[in-house]
């Protein structure tokens, strides 16, 4: 049975097997640890039974009045863990904080412009296209983004779902 629980230090150590993924974004040990020491309700890890870590999702809140938001910086899961509902439960405990602890209006995410199976998985969930993020990601081969959207209950209207209806650069963004 899958044991869902908060991001643990110790962990740093134990999730190569799912970081090792060519359209997993991999930050450096502080990075993990500034979520983890300020948002760490918002950091969780599935677990299999041999304590293996199967995903994890790792996000915070961000924003003000009404672009008030939960902000999903990775939700990934290993490869021999996909396709077994992780990534749907991790994006709904996410969304639940979002709603219960940091009363947001909606919550955010980037993906890959390329990552078309990370696409049609966010918009099952919910989640629509809101911008294009020209060349928000750097590299070699710099590469849009888009940033997905999905209204939460206190965002009545559902206002911050209404897609743009021109690109942005990175520089442009609210934070």
């Amino acid at each position: 049975m899958t044991t869902l629980r908060q991001f643990r230090m110790d962990d740093l150590l134990k999730f190569n097997n799912i970081n090792l993924d060519v359209l997993t974004e991999t930050y450096n040990g502080s990075f993990y640890m500034a979520y983890l020491s300020r948002w760490p309700e918002s950091f969780l890890v599935a677990e299999s039974p041999n304590k293996d870590l199967m995903g994890y999702v790792l996000g915070k809140a961000e924003g003000e009045d009404n672009l008030w938001h939960g902000h999903v910086s990775a939700v990934t899961v290993a490869p021999m863990y996909r396709r077994l509902g992780l990534a749907k439960t991790l994006m709904q405990y996410f969304e639940d904080v979002s709603i219960h602890t940091y009363n947001a209006y909606f919550v955010d995410l980037f993906v890959r412009a390329s990552n078309h199976l990370a696409i049609s998985m966010y918009n099952k969930f919910g989640y629509v296209t809101y911008r294009r993020v020209l060349g928000y990601y750097s590299g070699e081969l710099p590469e849009d983004a888009l940033d997905m959207r999905k209204a939460l209950p206190r965002d009545t209207n559902e206002d911050s779902m209404v897609p743009l209806d021109h690109p942005v650069r990175p520089e442009d963004l609210e934070w």
